[in-house]
């Protein structure tokens, strides 16, 4: 039973994967077209391209994704806060974010070839190897928002295998709400872990993945000096809300 389970668990990661290629070439070209329109017109066009992609790799593999919207969702743009816990995250955005978005990502793939060009209108690059570059990837978020696309973060900085809901969490992300009087929604991805661990592709599996859009976070008069209480508060809240999904085991004492 175990060789012939291990045989079934093959057949269906080859043919996820077939699935994923498929759906990348048959939108590649398009992507690469719009890719030229800019990085407002034309990231927003990129999304639409990859959001058929998502539309259809997921049903087609078996994953049955949910979003639920705890308060109504608005037009303004916001700074989506998410936990990161699977190499799936980025994938399952691309399908459930409300667009227009960006999340953010590394700005040395933008150098890659071809590649890079899609990449850059994909994200909003973040360059944390200098102080100028750090500079850049502020404004470049500053200016998403200007532009009415929301920004997607996963404030922990790295998927999370300790055993617990979320890792601490950078400051970044709040540092810019407040200084852009932009308001937090946090999102729990409450199921990605259990449909991929990390970058095992063999631990592929289909089920649900369900997403909660939380209350949103208000930033209206905060100033830098409050950043670690709302990082904190968006904390509390996220670390809640997935308590709610599952339990996890007892902190260890230090």
């Amino acid at each position: 039973m175990r060789v012939i389970s291990k045989i079934g668990k093959g057949v269906y990661v080859v043919y996820a994967g077939v699935v994923w290629l498929a759906i990348m070439l048959v939108i590649l070209l398009p992507i690469v077209a719009v890719s030229f329109l800019g990085k407002v017109r034309g990231g927003n066009l990129v999304f639409y391209f990859l959001r058929f992609w998502a539309h259809v790799w997921f049903p087609a593999v078996g994953i049955i994704v949910t979003r639920k919207w705890k308060s109504p969702r608005t037009k303004e743009p916001c700074i989506y806060i998410a936990n990161h816990a699977s190499y799936l995250d980025a994938a399952l955005a691309v399908k459930v974010m409300p667009l227009p978005f960006r999340p953010l990502g590394k700005s040395e793939l933008s150098k890659v070839p071809l590649f890079g060009m899609i990449y850059s209108r994909s994200v909003v690059p973040v360059d944390r190897s200098s102080a100028r570059g750090r500079v850049q990837s502020v404004r470049d978020m500053m200016f998403m928002l200007q532009h009415k696309v929301s920004l997607l973060i996963f404030p922990e900085g790295t998927t999370n295998n300790s055993g617990q809901p979320l890792l601490p969490f950078h400051q970044g992300a709040f540092r810019i709400a407040i200084e852009t009087q932009t308001d937090i929604r946090p999102v729990i991805y409450v199921d990605c872990r259990a449909r991929l661990q990390e970058l095992n592709p063999m631990s592929l599996n289909p089920g649900r993945c369900r997403v909660v859009f939380m209350e949103p976070v208000s930033v209206k008069g905060m100033t830098i000096e409050d950043v670690p209480v709302l990082r904190q508060k968006v904390y509390d809240l996220m670390d809640a809300e997935l308590r709610k999904f599952r339990s996890f085991p007892a902190l260890q004492p230090a």
